[in-house]
Order: C-alpha cells, then sequence, then structure tokens
C-alpha cells in the first residue's frame, strides 16, 4: 500500500518501536505487537540488533502481516535490503546509515523513508535526501540506544520550524513526561520501553495513544 503525505503525518501519533529485551516469560514479539496495534499504535518500527538475517527476515515478515491486518504503516530499521525482500512499508535509517548511500533510490519512490535527526542541519538535508519524516531525539534520555544525544526543547521546535514534512520525538518518552511535549508542534511521540516493557503493554498503549493526542491537540 501506498501511503499519503498527510496519512504518514497523521500514522506519527503514537509511533511503536520494537524492543524483544523486554518481553517476558513465555511471551513472544508477536504477541506483544499483536496487543500493542490493536489498541492504538498508529505506526510501528520493527528494531532488532541482535538476530541473524534469516531470524529477523522471519520476524519482520510475521510482524507486516499483524500491520496490514490493522492497517498500521510498518518500516524496518536500518535493514533496507530486508524490508525491500518481505515489502515492507518502508525504512528508518539514522545518519550513519545514509553516509555515501541514496537510500531513497533503493527503496523507490512509493516506499516510506524515517530519517534520524538531531540538528537542524541533519533535517534539512534528511528531507532533501527524499526522507517522508524525521525521527528527532533523545527527547528525556534513553536507555534503548547507545550514545543517543540529548535534544532540548528548544532545539525540537526549531527542527520543526525547519522542515515541511512530518517530525516525530523519541527517546525517554512515557506516560508521566509526555505532556510536558504540548506546543512543541511535533506531529507525534515514538515510544519504546513505555510500551514495551510495560506489565500490559496493551493497556499502556491504550493511555498513551489519549496522551499523544492531547499533546497534538494543545497546538492545534
Amino acid at each position: 500500500m501506498r501511503y499519503s503525505k498527510e496519512q504518514i503525518r497523521k500514522a506519527m501519533l503514537l509511533y511503536a518501536v520494537t524492543d524483544r529485551s523486554w518481553l517476558k516469560e513465555n511471551e513472544t514479539l508477536l504477541d506483544v505487537v499483536k496487543e500493542v496495534v490493536k489498541n492504538g499504535a498508529t505506526f510501528l518500527q520493527i528494531r532488532e540488533k541482535d538476530l541473524n538475517g534469516a531470524d529477523f527476515e522471519a520476524e519482520a515478515k510475521t510482524l507486516q502481516d499483524i500491520c496490514r491486518e490493522h492497517q498500521v504503516p510498518y518500516v524496518v530499521n536500518d535493514n533496507v535490503e530486508i524490508a525491500m525482500k518481505i515489502h515492507a512499508d518502508g525504512v528508518h535509517v539514522g545518519q550513519s546509515d545514509i553516509k555515501g548511500r541514496d537510500i531513497r533510490a533503493m527503496i523507490g519512490s512509493d516506499k516510506i523513508l524515517g530519517i534520524s535527526a538531531g540538528t537542524v542541519e541533519e533535517a534539512v538535508a534528511a528531507e532533501q535526501a527524499g526522507a517522508d519524516y524525521i525521527g528527532v531525539g533523545a527527547i528525556f534520555g534513553t536507555s534503548t540506544k547507545k550514545n543517543a544525544r540529548n535534544i532540548t526543547m528548544d532545539r525540537l521546535n526549531e527542527i520543526v520550524e525547519a522542515v515541511e514534512i512530518p517530525v516525530v520525538a523519541i527517546g525517554g518518552i512515557n506516560a508521566t513526561n509526555i505532556s510536558e511535549l504540548a506546543g512543541s508542534k511535533v506531529d507525534g511521540v515514538a515510544v519504546v520501553s513505555a510500551i514495551f516493557a510495560a506489565e500490559h503493554p496493551g493497556e499502556a498503549t491504550k493511555e498513551l495513544l489519549l496522551k499523544a493526542k492531547a499533546v497534538i491537540e494543545s497546538h492545534e
């Protein structure tokens, strides 16, 4: 499915990023993703740093089926080859992944391209490189990504103002601090542990969705 610019913007509202390290005993990532998507996640990114290629591909395909069932856009983190092989909706890449590579040319014009950025310069360059949206963080610090740069609210707002494409905030966002993003003009929030480390991921998703809506409505 090809998503329009407006559909992508709306899908940024509650952007879930998988993290299998938080799985409980006898729980699978598929089980959790089913709950997360069913309870309101509007976008899903599979992020796997430690699985081998075959296992990553198999899991990516399985999660994709769930997302398609619920019409939730689905992208693969970093691995362009697997994203294309399983016909995912797109990819999300970091600054190190775009050096010397034209990701947009690799995936074609119909796929969603997300790029991480931490400065206005990086954000503008990402937009020029064909990004459909930008992930900006870490907003509140994070334990799920090594070497993450902390971003001030002022810089977040500067990035939002500098680009025309949607901006999603990421990094340490949870049900307690999400309201601090009110007035920032971001298009949504991306969360990892706030959902995948929760005792009840489905219920956590419901709560975060309501609070994400409140953030967006605060600057509409």
